[in-house]
């Protein structure tokens, strides 16, 4: 798209435009938040496909603050269509290239070996850290729930662990609790790899790995995975707990 350059936001976990930009690319006469009250008719949620915030004047001119919207490029690429005009579909097309690029095996390694490399450098700072916060939250539960069955088997057990094993102390399947804990703001996929949100990001409760792989043409890849560390896992049950879930083990009751 020559005429009409919107600019890409790639500050968040995804790609996203400006509404007014948007609105103003598109050539649209109706004022802008009448015009986006109206395209939201159409089924959009905030928070899933647009987020609120207040911008600056872009003319320069001085005045308060005006309310502008981050919309996902899945909600951009719509309402594009919803204009059916030529302009529409040639700010369709240039979301469609930008998508396509996101979405490129190159652009998805990069994205991961930014990744890893940040867990990499908090890992190294924290080891002695989350070592003495293990032992001393450990000490705290046995004290004060010495019969808490599942607590006594997370804290007998060793190193990392796959999301699939966590889950099956449920019954339930990894897709299903990946798909909870990003439900209930934990988590979120970048890519093919769950991530946790900045608040949970440095609480010592995953550790990413990098593996080396081959694509099927035999070059050399990497593979990001998220495993979780017996304090996460413990984090995990107390979330559940809340919610009235409890391991196989405490259903009923009872013991194994």
């Amino acid at each position: 798209m020559k005429d009409t350059m919107i600019t890409v936001n790639y500050d968040n976990e995804k790609p996203m435009v400006s509404g007014r930009e948007l609105h103003a690319a598109l050539m649209i006469d109706t004022r802008y938040n009448d015009w986006f009250k109206r395209m939201c008719e159409y089924g959009f949620v905030e928070g899933r496909d647009y987020y609120s915030f207040l911008s600056n004047r872009v003319d320069g001119c001085a005045g308060k603050q005006r309310k502008d919207h981050q919309l996902t490029i899945d909600m951009a690429k719509e309402l594009c269509m919803i204009q059916r005009t030529d302009t529409g579909k040639r700010c369709r097309e240039y979301f469609l290239e930008i998508e396509k690029k996101w979405n490129s095996p190159d652009a998805i390694l990069a994205r991961a070996l930014l990744i890893a490399n940040h867990q990499l450098q908090i890992t190294k700072g924290e080891n002695t850290k989350l070592l003495n916060e293990n032992t001393e939250q450990a000490e705290k539960i046995k004290n004060m729930l010495p019969k808490a069955s599942y607590y006594d088997y997370v804290l007998s057990a060793e190193g990392l662990m796959p999301i699939s094993t966590i889950a099956k102390d449920y019954g339930k399947s990894a897709v299903w609790m990946n798909r909870w804990l990003h439900e209930h703001g934990v988590q979120y996929k970048q890519g093919q790899v769950w991530l946790l949100y900045q608040k949970y990001a440095d609480m010592g409760y995953v550790k990413s790995k990098t593996f080396a792989v081959s694509d099927e043409n035999g070059n050399p890849n990497a593979k990001l995975h998220t495993c979780w560390t017996q304090k996460g896992r413990l984090f995990i049950y107390e979330l559940l707990k809340e919610y009235g879930i409890l391991p196989l083990m405490e259903q009923n009751g009872g013991n194994s």
